[in-house]
This record gives C-alpha cells, structure tokens and sequence, in this order.
C-alpha cells in the first residue's frame, strides 16, 4: 500500500513543481499540499474504505483548483494549465470513479460528479457519467430527464436527446413527466430549425444543402409523442400539462386545438376541463389591443370577460353537479375578488358575484366544510353579520360532529356579542363526541372568564373535567389553575391545586405552574416549593432531567433552601431516570457545579 500511495504522490511532483515555477504558490505551501494529500491518500486506500473519506479528498481537490483559479486572476497568468488543472481534474474524476463503483446506489454521489463536470466544461466525461449512471439508476425518471437536457442545451444535440428519451420511455412507458419534456424537446428543435431556416432566408442562402421537413418545422414530432402518449396516460392533469407546454411556442395553433379537443372529448365530465375552458375565456379576452383603450373602457372589459368565465362556470355546474366542480367556481370567484383594483364598481360587482355562487352552492348541498369557512370569513370582512350567523348555523347542520365547525360558528357569535352563546355552545358539546371536544371546552371557559361571575366560570370548569377524557383535562386543570389565581388569588389556587392533584393524569406544566405562583408570593416558603416539586418527581421523575436540576437549584439559591439536601436530590436522580438520560443528567450536573448552567 505504501509503494501505491509514494507512486501518487510522485505523480503529483510535474504539477507542484509548476505551481512553484511559475509563482502561484510557495515552496511552503506546496510542501503543506503534499502533507495534505498524503494523509488524504493513506485514507482512501485502506481496506475498510469509508465515503466520508472520498469526499473530503475530491473536497480539497476542489478547493485546491478554486485557489489556483483564483490566484491565476490575481497574477494574470492563464498558461501551464495542461500541466497543472489537467492533471487535478484527471484525478478528481478518478476519485469520483472509484467512489461511485463502490457506492452505486449513492444519487447524491452520482449527481455531484455531475455537477463537477458541468462546472468544469468536462464534456467527454460527463457523457460518459450520465451513460455509467443511467445504466445502473434507470428506474429514476429524473436522470434521464437531466441527460436529455444537457445533450439538447448544452451539446445541442437534439438527435441525443431524442435517443435517450426513447430509451427511458422503454424503462417507464407511463411517466408523465417523461412524455412531458419529451414534447417539450421536440418543439424546442422544431423552433431551433425555424429559426435557423428563417436566419438562412434573410441571408438569401441556398437552402439546397439543408434538409428543413416542413413537417418537423410545423412540429409534427411533437403532435406524434402527444398522441403516443395520450393512449397511454390517462388524466386531465396532463393534458393540461401538456396544452401550456404547447403554449409556449407560437407555431402551434394546429397542436394545441388538437389537445383542447381531445380534452373536451374525453374529459367532458372532469371539473378541471370545465375549469380550464372556462379560465380560457380571460385569456381570450386579453389578447385583444387595448393600448388606447381608457381606463373605464378597460375595466368594462375586464367585467365582460369575467362575465363570460361565469357563463361557463354556470353551465359547468349543471353538466357537472359535483363538489369539485363548484370548489372550481368558488376558487375562480375570490381569485378575482382579492386581486386589487382601483374600480369601485367592479370590486363591488365581484363581490356580489362570489357571495351568489357560495348561496347557490350551498342550495345544492354541495359546499364543503372549508368553503364554508372562506365565505365566513367574507360575510365578515364585508359587515354582513347577519347573514354571518345563518351561515354558521348552517354549517353546522350539515357538519354536525365536526369541532372545527362548531368553533367557527361560536367565534363568529362570540364576535358579534350575541345573546345565544351559551346555547350554542351546549348544542355543540351535544352533538360533538366526547373525545376531541377540548378545542370547544377551552374556547367556552376563556369566553367565560371575561363575560359571567366567578361562580358560572368555576362551575364551567369544575364541569369540564369531568367532561372531558382523561388525556384532554390536563391542559383544563392547567387554565383551571391559572385562571383561580389570577381570579381569586394564591390561597384559593393553592386549595385548587391538592385538591386536583387527587385525580390523573397531569401535566408538568400544571405544577410548574404551581411553583410559578408560589415563587410570585412576597414570603415565599420553601417548604411549599418542595412539596410541589416531590409531587412533580412523583410523576415525571423518572423521564425528565431539567426538573431534578431545577429542584437543586432550588435547594441551592432559595433562603430557605438546605444545599446539603442536594446530594440525596442526585442520588434519587440517579436512581430514577432511564436510559440516556441518566448521563444527560449527570453532565448538566457537572455543569451546574462549575457554574456553567
């Protein structure tokens, strides 16, 4: 192995040596070089080889050609590079061979080598990366996409891309995505010899020479990958896909009437065919001139156009009586809506227009419980509060068990400081299960808190416990607690606590709250802070360490507290936490001892 790893280092000296020769580094730092590489060789030549160690050889390498790259700027040298970057970069792609021979199914490996060419203008290897790579990943759409892209932009080879496109249709015969930029490269060469054939004409050249199929330049390549595809991946989505890809280029009208029609013809009955046809109608619109069109002029455009999405919103809703279907409505409806407009009359007009679809709607039973939620919200933020409060009561008739509902619509009654609150609330705990009613419990207690007497909110909470399951009247006796000392004052908060603490589970929140308030009271009794502590070990001693840390402390800074107690703290410490935690403890200790916690 020695011999091997003397031979490399060897192998370097030619580059050094002109490194030093021609004053881009010093005879120090080219000494400090070779150290480096030598530990970095004996690294990758052990038997148990490690991936961390590749990567940081062909890491140094690379910093190692970014400072000459750098230090050639400065000094304005740009010879010697056949002996110098060369020899690097023979060496760098020699690294990444090996390190991907033993680790094949590393992407990430793969794809940094990629990288490393490209940044380099390794063309040759990159080729031969992405064939190496392909051959072993070829169940990854991705990769070949990549190596399509780089043959068609970077190498410009249309005739590559094409070729390995095809291969990886072999590999995954109903990939969208693939399909998708394999139309997409057909048109891109279908407009490269456009323009290519339109240079040549302005330059009164004889085409004689060149072979330009006007069926190619009318991007017939393109139209036989689409319907290819089409037989084979079924969906709106890509056709839709598909149709903007075939937007982009403006030869082909002929394509893209041809997907529309083949959209309508078989997806006649999907929302988002609707959807899309009926957008179409702004778009339609917007390719009229309107350069001397005035303001108002434009805006009654703007309004005629939005009409006619509508007119095909409405007729969509008929053939397509589905949920889906008016979501898509909806949506279309407060997009206009929120976007901005110096007109008056034309937000209004939106407005009145987003508010009928959610009624009709609604009407047809078809609204969900999110949509009901949005129009809500737009009842609010328009002042319409009455008509708020019938549509909160009817969302919760038809999601009668959901909480999120419910909420919504005692929110809305909270808001608008109505008289039946207290009602609602009780038909929403009827009708809600048992299980997941805590979001409804606390939003009723804090309503309370700063609306009935002390005895109604203590009677609610008192109720609530007992309402609610085990695991959810934890975060009760929390804002219970809370709540009585902020209401009624310690004495009371502390009767609350020995009181609750009779009954599991708790949280150890609820008695670091307790030891809150007791640190809050001006003769503040130690004697108090360990019982609460104690009780708190009781049930979380065993499974968190910040809390013993705290009770020594505790011991150790209070007036009252004992610091000889502290040892006994960290033997039953010891003795009580599981696992890790117990050499988590022990090192917070440590660090307490010395001050640094």
């Amino acid at each position: 192995m020695a011999e091997r790893i003397e031979q490399r280092l060897e192998d370097r000296i030619p580059e050094l040596e002109q490194l030093e020769r021609v004053g881009l580094f010093t005879h120090k730092e080219i000494r400090a070089v070779l150290r480096k590489a030598s530990a970095l060789e004996y690294k990758i030549q052990r038997r148990a080889l490690r991936k961390e160690d590749f990567i940081n050889y062909i890491q140094y390498e690379v910093n190692l050609l970014e400072l000459i790259k750098k230090r050639r700027a400065r000094i304005g040298y740009s010879f010697k590079k056949d002996e110098i970057e060369h020899s690097i970069l023979h060496r760098v792609h020699s690294l990444f061979n090996r390190a991907t021979g033993k680790w094949k199914d590393d992407v990430q490996l793969w794809l940094s080598h990629v990288a490393f060419c490209k940044q380099w203008n390794a063309k040759h290897q990159l080729s031969k990366v992405f064939s190496t790579m392909l051959a072993i990943h070829s169940n990854k759409p991705a990769l070949w996409i990549m190596a399509a892209k780089w043959e068609m932009e970077t190498r410009l080879s249309s005739e590559s891309a094409r070729h390995l496109f095809l291969r990886a249709l072999r590999f995954h015969p109903e990939c969208p995505k693939l399909y998708q930029e394999y139309f997409r490269m057909e048109l891109m060469h279908a407009e490269k010899q456009r323009k290519e054939k339109k240079e040549f004409e302005q330059a009164k050249m004889d085409l004689g020479e060149f072979n330009y199929s006007e069926e190619i330049l009318n991007g017939e390549m393109a139209r036989i990958v689409y319907r290819d595809a089409s037989q084979k991946i079924k969906g709106v989505e890509f056709q839709l896909a598909v149709l903007s890809i075939a937007k982009l280029f403006d030869f082909t009208q002929d394509l893209q009437k041809e997907i529309l029609e083949s959209l309508q013809a078989r997806y006649a009955d999907d929302p988002l065919t609707w959807d899309y046809m009926a957008r179409r109608e702004l778009e339609l619109g917007s390719l009229q001139p309107t350069e001397n069109s005035t303001k108002q002029k434009k805006v009654s455009e703007m309004a005629q156009r939005e009409e006619r999405c509508c007119a095909v919103f409405d007729e969509a809703v008929g053939a397509v009586p589905t949920e889906d279907m008016w979501k898509c409505y909806i949506t279309f409806c407060l997009e206009r809506y929120n976007r901005k407009t110096n007109s008056e009359e034309l937000k209004q007009k939106r407005l009145e227009r987003t508010l009928s679809v959610f009624s009709k709607a609604h009407e047809s039973n078809l609204l969900s419980e999110a949509l009901y939620k949005q129009w809500l919200q737009l009842l609010l933020d328009s002042s319409l509060s009455e008509k708020a409060v019938e549509v909160a009561e009817a969302a919760t008739r038809h999601f009668s068990q959901s909480v999120e509902t419910w909420q919504m619509r005692l929110r809305v009654l909270i808001q608008l400081k109505r008289d039946d609150v207290t009602q609602c609330f009780e038909e929403a705990i009827k009708h809600v299960k048992s299980k997941g009613t805590l979001p409804l419990w606390t939003l009723w207690v804090e309503w309370s808190e700063g609306t009935n007497s002390k005895e109604d909110t203590q009677a609610l909470y008192q109720r609530s416990l007992h309402a609610t399951t085990p695991a959810e009247s934890v975060t009760m006796k929390e804002m219970y607690l809370d709540w009585t000392y902020r209401s009624s004052g310690y004495k009371k908060a502390k009767r609350l606590f020995t009181s609750l603490c009779e009954n599991r589970p708790f949280s150890l929140d609820f008695f670091r709250k307790m030891i809150q308030i007791e640190k809050e009271q001006e003769s503040c009794k130690m004697l108090h802070l360990r019982e609460y502590y104690e009780r708190a070990l009781r049930e979380f001693g065993s499974t968190n360490t910040d809390l013993w840390l705290d009770y020594i402390k505790e011991e150790l800074s209070h007036p009252q507290g004992k610091p000889e107690n502290c040892g006994s703290i960290h033997w039953r410490a010891m003795k009580m936490l599981q696992g890790d935690l117990v050499e988590d403890f022990v090192s917070k200790y440590t660090l307490l001892q010395t001050g640094h916690l």
